[in-house]
Formats: C-alpha cells, structure tokens, sequence
C-alpha cells in the first residue's frame, strides 16, 4: 500500500487537528503548576526516563538473559527502539512527538524479572487473587509504587499518557473484552480513562511499533544466538523477498551487514505500510480531533492485510523456532523455579523483602493483598537481582543458560 509523501510530516510543522494538543491535555490526577519550558506530554517523558522502573529495564530479559551475550537485547533497549519507530511515526502522521515517545518508553515498566517467563509465573501464583498482568503493573509503578515526589506517589503523568499505557492494545470494556484487572478499574475510579475507547493516535503509534520492534529484533537476536538461521528465514515471503534483494544488490555481502541490511528494510517497509493505512483511514473518517480517533470505533494505525498476515506469519515462526526452542525453554524452566521459589520465601517471611514492602502490617493484610505487596516487590526485580536473592535464601540456584 503506497502512502502520500505530500502529506507527511516532517518534525517542522504544525500538528494536525486529529493530534493530542499539550496545552489542551485532560491534566493530572493531582494539579500542578504549567512548566515554563515544556509542555505537559515533555514533562511526562521526562519523569519516566528518570524512574528507578526505567533503569531497572537495563537489566530483564528481552528473550535471552542478560549474561548470555552482551549483544543481546535487553527490555530497555527494546524500549528504546519501540520509542525511536513510535517518533518517527508520529512525526510521519503530524502527532505529538513527546507523547508517542512518553507511551512507548513506559510501556514496558510493568515486566517482570525474565520477561514474559516471569509474567507467566506470577500470573499462576495470583491465579486466586486477580492474576498478574504487565500492563496493569505498568499502571501500578507510575501512580503509586515510584515514590519521588513530595506531593504524590507515582509521577503524577497525564491522563493522555496513562490512557495510552492502560489501553496499549486497545480498549479494555467491550463485548469481547477480558476482565478489566483491578490494579486498573481501581485507579479508573479516581481518574476515568474512558476503558471503553480507543487511544489516541500517539498511542496507537506507540503500540504497533512495538510490534514491529520485537519482530525485527528478536529475529536479529535468534540469528546471533544460532538458534535461526537465515536458510529457515526464507519460509517467510516477506523476508525472503528482502534476502532477495540485498542479495542482488551487494554480491558476496558478508553475513553480518546482510542481517543488518534485511532488518533494516523489513522496519522500513512496515513503517511505510503503517504510514499509508493510517493515511487512508484519516481520509475515510476524517477526524477532527483526538477524540474524534478515541471514538472511531476502530483502530486507525494498524497494518494493511498484506503486512498483518507477514506480521502473524513471523510471530507463529518466532514461537516455532524461537521462543519454544529447548533451549530457550530449559532457561524458562529455570527462570520459573526462580520465581516460585521467591514467591513462597517472601509469603512466608516477608521480613525477606526488607523494610519498604514487609513493614508492620503485613501480617494484618488480607491474603489477597499480601500476595499483591509480594507480587510488587519481585516484579520490580531485576534478573541479576532476582538471582543474587535466590541465592541468598536457597542452597541451590539453577543455572539460567
């Protein structure tokens, strides 16, 4: 699908009306002055980038712990490139940069230790207290658990930014629509973030570069490791017509920058095909301001057919080859142990977990709540620290590689 170059934004002009307005923002849950030198969505970017949840990004696992390899993602460098393709995005489409950036750098805060291995866990562990769910930590961590402010816990974000982390993949009330986690409904009581809508644009932009993220770099990750290879790449169309051309072009391309040249036209072409769609889209429905994309009643930035099925087709390759491989799996295993076991050390003798989360009252705690204090202590951990307390409280831990 071609998009209209003519209509592209290029970081130089004004926003379009279907963009969030930063001096129109819905505000905060606690009223506090107006920056002389930023706008709202700036001020938010700015209080993620430095949470103690963002630095501890550094250190969970993307797909391969962390001392695997240096080279290997980490959540954090995930993040980071989840916000640069969020930008050039809203750029592209006239949407307010700082926005987009804020929604994709937060939006990850909510992972445990060992990724998605970690989430799984909890969310088995609380199966009878409401369950575990990233998303609604991330929500957790930014209104409650970062404690830097002398007026308020968390970082006091704006309802734009808050609405594009809850409703990441889309809206949360519906027909066909999960339960709402209560972390959620909770602070939604206090400051209603419309569950039932779509997020703005920026938002959006934020959510469909994850995907094209994680697709790119956890292929580029599999074939550092050894665990793909470029010759099982080429059951993918999209990637095969990509080997095809590099090829052509640059005869005798060493394996390293032939990699690097694949990637980097796979996330150009998604990029581009996203630009169109959500191109076609504004023109169809004509939106004439954010709200009027909130209530569309569909996503507007999503792919064109012919990418989401190249988009399933990669993710059913990378749960096939890569994040089901046996050795993938062995760490998992491990990394489930690891979590099991700290879950039961900290229920057990909360004074485990030092003064901030096992001070008086824990035994008062109804079982749900205790579970719940747990469950923020250890998914606030990093991998290297989850393991050194491992090794603290147990004789044995087992070896994640």
């Amino acid at each position: 699908m071609e998009y209209d170059r003519t209509q592209l934004g290029f970081g130089t002009g004004a926003r379009a009306p279907w963009a969030a307005d930063p001096w129109a923002s819905r505000g905060r849950l606690f009223s506090e002055p107006v920056s002389p030198t930023r706008s709202e969505f700036q001020r938010d970017r700015d209080r993620i980038v430095h949470t103690t949840a963002f630095r501890r990004l550094k250190h969970k696992t993307q797909v391969f712990v962390a001392h695997e390899g240096d080279h290997y993602r980490t959540r954090l460098t995930h993040t980071i490139e989840v916000a640069q393709i969020a930008r050039a995005l809203a750029r592209a489409l006239k949407l307010d940069e700082d926005l987009a950036e804020g929604v994709a750098l937060v939006h990850d805060f909510g992972h445990t230790p060992f990724g998605h291995t970690g989430e799984e866990a909890l969310a088995e562990l609380l199966s009878g207290a409401g369950g575990f769910d990233h998303n609604a930590q991330s929500l957790r961590i930014v209104t409650a658990l970062e404690r830097r402010y002398a007026d308020f816990d968390g970082l006091n974000l704006t309802w734009e930014t808050l609405e594009g982390l809850v409703k990441h993949n889309g809206p949360l009330v519906g027909p066909d629509a999960a339960p709402v986690p209560e972390p959620i409904l909770t602070y939604n009581a206090s400051h209603d973030l419309w569950l039932g809508s779509h997020s703005g644009l920026e938002a959006q932009a934020a959510a469909i570069a994850d995907d094209i993220a994680y697709n790119t770099h956890d292929i580029d990750d599999g074939l550092r490791s050894g665990l793909i290879t470029l010759e099982m790449l080429e059951e993918l169309p999209l990637i095969a017509r990509l080997l095809s051309e590099v090829r052509g072009r640059y005869h005798d391309i060493e394996e390293p920058r032939l990699i690097n040249e694949v990637m980097r036209r796979q996330i150009t072409a998604m990029v581009e095909d996203i630009i169109a769609v959500t191109q076609a889209n504004i023109a169809r429905i004509k939106p004439e301001s954010a709200d009027d994309v909130r209530h569309a009643g569909q996503t507007m930035a999503h792919f064109s057919e012919e990418f989401a099925t190249a988009d399933r087709e990669t993710k059913t390759f990378l749960y096939a080859h890569l994040y089901r491989h046996p050795e993938v799996m062995r760490v998992r295993e491990s990394a489930t142990r690891i979590v099991n076991d700290l879950f039961s050390a900290f229920m057990a003798n909360p004074g485990a977990m030092g003064d901030k989360y096992s001070h008086a009252g824990f035994e008062d705690l109804s079982p749900a709540l205790r579970m719940q204090r747990v469950s923020d202590y250890l998914s606030g951990m990093t991998d290297t620290y989850a393991i050194a307390a491992h090794r603290r409280l147990f004789d044995h831990t087992p070896e994640l590689r």
